[in-house]
């Protein structure tokens, strides 16, 4: 028997293991399933898409559904690049949804809210 010392997440395991030569063991290791991302919330039809015009964290979201906003009024803020940029409403109407939450990480063109 041998003890071997393994660190797992930073923590420290003793393990005793059965002297094992390069011909006695046998490893299997199964294919991990491959985890997709959360598909996007289409936008409702007819309304004005805004999008994200570079790929970031939403920091905070300045609006909520069914508030009126200002054509050029901030709605969003995204960070990308440690650097805080403002997502303005491109025209003013209603807010109908908020296609992403706070904390979010959003790629560049993805729809990030609905405006009608």
């Amino acid at each position: 028997m041998k003890i071997y010392r393994v660190k797992v997440n930073g923590q420290v395991y003793e393990v005793e293991l059965e002297s094992v030569t390069e011909t006695e063991g046998t490893v299997k290791a199964e294919k991990a399933e491959e985890k997709k991302p959360a598909p996007t919330p289409e936008p409702t039809a007819g309304a004005q898409v805004l999008r994200a015009p570079m790929q970031g964290t939403i920091l905070e979201i300045k609006v909520a559904p069914g508030q009126r906003v200002n054509r050029g009024e901030t709605v969003i803020v995204l960070e990308a690049m440690k650097l805080e940029n403002n997502i303005v409403a491109p025209a003013s109407g209603v807010i109908k949804e908020i296609l992403v939450a706070k904390g979010q990480t959003v790629a560049n063109q993805q729809p990030l809210l609905t405006i009608a």
